[in-house]
Order: structure tokens, then C-alpha cells, then sequence
């Protein structure tokens, strides 16, 4: 069958095929509440000055088979600024599948029809999730490109919710939760569990807000809230979500006020731990573990069958899902360079970064490895001649 392909400039729009891209958005296996309809109209009314957006769709006879909605925008390298192309959301939607049920040959015509309409260096989909075994029909567009790279962003602690979970969690954890729940009780702070509407959603996400502005996230500006343009989609997207009940929240209050919570949304029976943050002067209570933990309750009581970390770093990550977790999942960062001379210059300096990294990584490492040079100290005696004093080795 011929694909015909379509470009819209708007989710938002009364006459986006909004039916046909929840039926494509279902059908799809990996797909996430950031794939949501109502979570990427936040994210369009939040673009800012100089992002604009550009929807491909490709349809077989009614079917809807391909939706991806593009942000163009200029972003500096090494000083010059260049056009680049992401998924919309990015950076904060945590994870997304790529809403595409078209075939290898269909999608390289896909590629050639931005490369068309949108020019540009590059195109780069961040925290995609591929289903396991599956060849991802973005592997076509790698060949079609100057430079291609799939590159692993993190991997996702999920834990798998079970009958297990009744028993009290064993070794090391089981002792830091009871630490943290003495504390807890001793102060007479309290958990609560909230599934908030379309209303009620606004004054919530006041309330969180305010907990964020004083946490470590608020002082060093990495939080949801960090800036206006996230404020506004965060707002937007959880309100939106709400409205389908898609959201969860479980607090910890002392005298009827927040000092910490975890944000998350849940879809399929998947509870994605999206948000923390507690006040500083509450921080050796040890709430995120007791929340957590609460989350897994809450996913017995209600059955659900995952809990998901949302998004964690690659490298050292502290989130508290590792200590239960029951298996990981992989996000994925797909760039495409392309054939303009901007492309290409960018893809021959990864190429390059990537044949020189493991030399400065070694020289690196060496160099912290070598010892450093004790200088040892002088002692002065009472007749004022210099004399050595006996040195300690350091490391």
C-alpha cells in the first residue's frame, strides 16, 4: 500500500487527526504518558522565540502510521550557530517511543522529506525505548546519513511489583527504611496519597513548587521548575494529564505541610517516578526512601505491575530504585548528521572527539594514578638551623 505523507504545523489544531494518532500511539508497544496527545500540546504552547514546530504524518489508505513532531532551532557549536532539529518535549520528557509502524523504505523516504522541507546539521531524538529484539526503524537512517550515532543515554531501574512485596524488604535497605520511618513517626509527619483532577492538579503543583525553589534543586537551578519554559510545560502537561487521571502523588506532611513528595504518572499499570524533592531542613528524615516504598504499597493496593524510574544518569546514579530494582530498561539518543556542509562538519568532529577520547581518558586516569610529590616540612630548632622533620606518605 502507498504512504502518503503529511505535514501539519499543529497538535493543538480542531482538525489534527487526534483519534488516529491515539489508535497509532496505542499500537505502538513501547509507548509512554510523554507520548501522550495532552502532555505534547503542553510542550507546543511552551515553545519559545526561534522553536518552531513541523509534524510529519504518513497515513496508509486512513491509517495513521507515522507522527513526529519536530522542534527546528539554532544551538551554538563551537561558537556558530547551526539549525538542529529534536523530538518535541525534549528535555523533558523522559522517555519516549517512536510512533512509527512504517516499513524501511517508507521511513528513508521519511528522512529525505525532512531533509526537504527542514534543513538542517542535525537531527537527534533523544530517550527513545526500543522493544528488546526489535530492529528499530530508525537503523534506515543511519546509512542515509553522513554520520550516524546510537548512543546509550541511561539505564532505568524498574522494579517488579509482586507478591514479595508484602514482606518487609531484606538486607541494608530494610534497615535505612526502618531508620527513616522512627524518624518519621517521631516528628508526626504523615504519608498521603493523592490522584489529582484537572482542578485540583494547579494548586498541587504550587505546593511542590515551593518544596523545589528551596531544595538543592531550586539552589542549583535543575529542577522542573528551573525556568519559565519548563514551568509553563511542566504546568500544562500535568494538568492535562490529570484530566485522564493519569497522574500520582504521595507526600510527606508535617502540620499540613509538604516537606517532601514524589511526582509520577501512571499508564498501563506503570508508575513512572518522574519528580522528587523534600526541604533541606528535613533531609535527614530519609523521606524519598519512605515515598518510594509507598509507591510499591500503593502499586499492591491498587495492582499495579511496574515501578519505574523515569529518567537517572548514566554514570553514578543515586537514585533509590536501584537498591529494589528487578531489571533495567535502555534509552537510547539517535543522531543524524546530515550531507550540508554544517552536517558534515559536525559528524567529522565527532568522529574525530571519538578517535581521540580513549587517548585523553588513558592520559587522564595515568595522571590521576601517579603519585603526587610529598614535600616534606622544615622544623625549626631552637638555635634557628633548619632541620627535617619526619614526613607522612599521603595519598
Amino acid at each position: 500500500m502507498v504512504t502518503r505523507f503529511e505535514w501539519r504545523t499543529s497538535l493543538c489544531a480542531a482538525d489534527f487527526p487526534a483519534a488516529a494518532y491515539e489508535t497509532l500511539r496505542l499500537r505502538v508497544t513501547d509507548h509512554t504518558p510523554f507520548n501522550n496527545l495532552g502532555w505534547l500540546c503542553a510542550a507546543e504552547q511552551a515553545l519559545g522565540e526561534g522553536e518552531h514546530l513541523h509534524i510529519l504524518l504518513g497515513w496508509e489508505a486512513e491509517e495513521l502510521r507515522l507522527c513526529l513532531p519536530l522542534v527546528a532551532s539554532r544551538e551554538r557549536f563551537f561558537g556558530v550557530p547551526l539549525r538542529v532539529l529534536h523530538h518535541l518535549g525534549y528535555p523533558l520528557a523522559d522517555r519516549l517511543a517512536l510512533l512509527s509502524l512504517l516499513g524501511s523504505e517508507d521511513m528513508r523516504e521519511a528522512l529525505l522529506l525532512i531533509r526537504q522541507r527542514l534543513p538542517h546539521a542535525l537531527l537527534q531524538l533523544n530517550e527513545l525505548s526500543e522493544p528488546a529484539g526489535e530492529e528499530s526503524a530508525l537503523t534506515e537512517w543511519m546509512a542515509h546519513s553522513s554520520t550516524g550515532e546510537r548512543r546509550l543515554s541511561c539505564r532505568v531501574p524498574v522494579h517488579l511489583i509482586s507478591e514479595a512485596d508484602h514482606q518487609e524488604v531484606s538486607g541494608d535497605p530494610r534497615y535505612k527504611l526502618r531508620r527513616a520511618r522512627k524518624r518519621i513517626a517521631a516528628c508526626g509527619a504523615e504519608v498521603r496519597r493523592i490522584i489529582p483532577d484537572a482542578i485540583s492538579m494547579g494548586p498541587l503543583l504550587q505546593l511542590i513548587r515551593e518544596v523545589e525553589a528551596v531544595s538543592w534543586k531550586g539552589d542549583e537551578g535543575v529542577g522542573i521548575f528551573a525556568s519559565e519554559h519548563s514551568r509553563q510545560l511542566i504546568e500544562r502537561a500535568f494538568t492535562a494529564l490529570a484530566d485522564q487521571g493519569l497522574v500520582r502523588v504521595v507526600t510527606l506532611e508535617l502540620n499540613g505541610r509538604c516537606i517532601s513528595y514524589r511526582l509520577g504518572l501512571l499508564e498501563r499499570g506503570r508508575l513512572y517516578d518522574y519528580n522528587l524533592a523534600f526541604l533541606p531542613q528535613y533531609a535527614d528524615l530519609g523521606s524519598g526512601r519512605v515515598l518510594l516504598e509507598e509507591w510499591i504499597r500503593w502499586g499492591l493496593d491498587d495492582h499495579w505491575r511496574w515501578i519505574d524510574a523515569s529518567r537517572v544518569s548514566l554514570k553514578n546514579s543515586s537514585h533509590q530504585l536501584h537498591e529494589r530494582m528487578t531489571g533495567q530498561l535502555e534509552h537510547w539518543r539517535w543522531s543524524f548528521y546530515s550531507w550540508r556542509p554544517s552536517g558534515l562538519a559536525l559528524g567529522l568532529a565527532l568522529r574525530v572527539w571519538q578517535r581521540f577520547k580513549p587517548a585523553l581518558q588513558q592520559w587522564r586516569a595515568k595522571r590521576a594514578d601517579k603519585p603526587a610529590t610529598v614535600v616534606k616540612p622544615v622544623a625549626i630548632t631552637k638555635e634557628g638551623e633548619p632541620n627535617a622533620a619526619p614526613s607522612h606518605s599521603q595519598r
